[in-house]
């Protein structure tokens, strides 16, 4: 597949403010990143850009250039892609890494093309989330699952079972892959909210993004057990308001917020 590269200049841009581009690229198609200094390289397929939505994200300009028919992802993987510790108990690597530190939890991850290896910050909190609370016994959905990673630490910390699913058929056959180089015993569906009618959970992850939050919040709830929990990411610091008033007309109460660059994850119990 041949890939287009965007480089924008962001020497004047803080960190949280990248991180808020890059989710905004991503929105608009873009699959990874090189965050160099005062540079951001924006990776994308050449048939998924849409030139007036680019132009309007970017409206003080930008480079573009046709990169050679080549695995980029695997470039990205064997050089940016480093191993990554949370919480000091969770180690995430991958297949190629070779001097890894030693965790309680250790999860193998090859990305591919999937969002989910821990080093943004709204996985992070994710994960963080999973470490200090007891998933022991517990039956969890892994929304918007990605490369799989939360449903496969939830399952580490001794979760009874784990449905993990995603839209994207890219995620689905990712995550399949990550369950099976953890030897971990997940089911992983293709698909969206549509698939939770008649399910129940004690536990739902979902690092997603505001508006799908939003949109799919009651079809969460609603498989929710009394007492249940709902962990939600994707989203800033100044979306809490709305995804609180959201939750709390659902039944849910808000019990606390992790923080990482703007960015936040959100825990509520029903």
């Amino acid at each position: 597949m041949k890939y287009l590269k965007v480089t924008v200049d962001v020497s004047q841009l803080p960190d949280y403010e990248v991180d808020v581009l890059v989710y905004q690229l991503g929105e608009i198609g873009f699959e990874s990143f090189e965050n160099l200094p005062n540079l951001l390289h924006a990776y994308i397929q050449q048939t998924e850009l849409d030139p007036e939505s680019l132009m309007q994200l970017l409206p003080n300009g930008y480079e573009i250039e046709e990169m050679p028919d080549k695995n980029w992802n695997e470039e990205w993987e064997k050089h940016f892609f480093q191993p990554i510790v949370i919480g000091n108990e969770c180690v995430i690597h991958s297949t190629f890494h070779t001097d890894v530190p030693q965790a309680t939890y250790d999860i193998i991850i090859d990305p591919k093309m999937s969002f989910g290896t821990g080093h943004h910050a709204t996985t992070a909190n994710m994960l963080s989330w999973i470490l200090e609370d007891d998933m022991t016994g517990k039956r969890v959905l892994d929304m918007g699952c990605g490369t799989g990673v939360l449903g496969i630490l939830a399952k580490k910390k001794g979760a009874a079972s784990v449905l993990a699913i995603d839209i994207d058929s890219w995620c689905y056959e990712n995550a399949q892959e990550s369950a099976q180089l953890n030897q971990t015993d997940i089911e992983i569906q293709l698909g969206d909210a549509s698939l939770l009618k008649g399910k129940n959970f004690d536990i739902v992850l979902a690092n997603i993004n505001r508006n799908i939050l939003l949109n799919d919040m009651a079809a969460y709830v609603a498989t929710l057990s009394a007492g249940g929990v709902l962990y939600m990411s994707g989203f800033y610091t100044e979306d809490i308001p709305a995804i609180d008033q959201c939750a709390s007309d659902l039944g849910l109460t808000q019990v606390g917020v992790k923080e990482q660059n703007n960015w936040v994850a959100v825990k509520f119990v029903k």
